[in-house]
């Protein structure tokens, strides 16, 4: 992934060079040498903003089963119970 750097100046006077530069990463835009904002394709800020995957999810995508997880022993879960 590239990442572009352009003032606002270069941004003002060339929008479609930072349209075509965020295609290919972010490009980050500077006022007075300071990054102020960040221009992102559609495509890269949907998988940005999209919700993380439940463990369920996963598990269940094609290729889970070849994972191995070995749960750790837990020998005390709960204390005895005094029923008298």
């Amino acid at each position: 992934m590239t990442m572009t750097t352009l003032s606002s100046r270069e941004f003002n006077q060339d929008t479609s060079k930072a349209k075509k530069a965020a295609k290919v990463g972010p490009v980050f835009i500077t006022d007075r040498g300071r990054p102020a904002h960040v221009l992102l394709s559609i495509d890269y800020y949907q998988a940005l903003a999209a919700p993380a995957a439940s463990i369920i999810d996963l598990l269940a995508s094609p290729g889970a089963e070849a994972v191995r997880f070995a749960a750790p022993r837990v020998r005390k879960l709960a204390k005895p119970v005094d029923l008298a």
